[in-house]
């Protein structure tokens, strides 16, 4: 167990180095690395010295360890098993999540989620895409706006789309495009044209569009998929659909190490 971890907490630390040759420092929250190959070596240390002092240690204490071990295994299994998503054809609105820009352009990230949105649009051309991103300290327009541009440059009409421009995180994302979607429905079942029918009064009655379940999904990166939908359900839309995209193979790991951590932070919050 004292090699395991230690070879583990090695490799922590060349996965590291991969990210920083990768991408840079432009990797967000990369340090996460070092940090578990600091826990892994003192976790290698204090397994050694467990073994030589097994009855001068609290038994809470190994409990604790392996606790939050499982905790972590446990995120991280939600995460993967709902990596692929639940795509439906037949959705009314798909919120699909911003991400960081580079000055008003694209990220890569982004752009993987920007075209399984268009694909998405192509197959469905009746959903209404609500595109969800305010505006960074660093980006020089909101990211909705960016990806706004995109999708138009590349085919999708612009009556199609609907933007949210005010969030800055995953929960903002869901909170307002709810209200934008709510705004959208309400446009909707407004009384139509008169439709030719007399009413009783004499004047032409006019056709309003019924009551309907509206059916919600939400597109993002692969490894955000779980904790977008969960923080859904939480704000108010019980019955979302995922629709995950693919990932930079190199930096899967990363992200989906990166995502546990903000969901253990979101849950604690109680924003899912």
């Amino acid at each position: 167990m004292t090699l395991l971890l230690a070879g583990l907490a090695v490799l922590c630390i060349l996965y590291y180095a991969v990210i920083v040759i990768y991408s840079g420092f432009a990797t967000s929250f990369s340090f996460i690395w070092l940090f578990m190959a600091g826990v892994l070596f003192l976790l290698a240390g204090g397994n050694e010295f467990y073994i030589r002092n097994v009855k001068r240690i609290p038994f809470w204490i190994p409990v604790a360890v392996v606790t939050v071990c499982v905790v972590f295994g446990v995120v991280m299994l939600l995460i993967f098993g709902n990596a692929a998503g639940s795509e439906n054809p037949d959705l009314d609105y798909l919120i699909v999540l911003g991400a960081r820009l580079n000055g008003d352009k694209v990220s890569s990230s982004l752009k993987k989620r920007l075209d399984k949105a268009i694909e998405y649009s192509e197959q469905n051309p009746n959903a209404i895409l609500v595109l969800s991103g305010g505006q960074d300290k660093d980006e020089m327009t909101t990211e909705a706006q960016a990806m706004f541009d995109y999708l138009t440059f590349n085919g999708v009409r612009e009556d199609q789309m609907i933007l949210e421009t005010i969030s800055t995180s995953t929960v903002e994302n869901i909170a307002y495009s709810r209200v934008r979607i709510e705004e959208d429905i309400k446009t909707r079942k407004r009384p139509a044209q008169p439709d030719g029918r007399m009413g009783i009064n004499g004047m032409p009655e006019a056709a309003v569009v019924p009551e309907k379940e509206w059916k919600i999904g939400v597109l993002t990166s692969d490894f955000h998929v779980f904790r977008a939908r969960q923080i859904a359900k939480k704000w108010g839309i019980p019955d979302i659909y995922g629709i995950g995209c693919d990932t930079d193979p190199v930096l899967f790991v990363h992200f989906c190490v990166r995502e546990c951590a903000a969901i253990l932070k979101d849950k604690l919050m109680g924003n899912m």
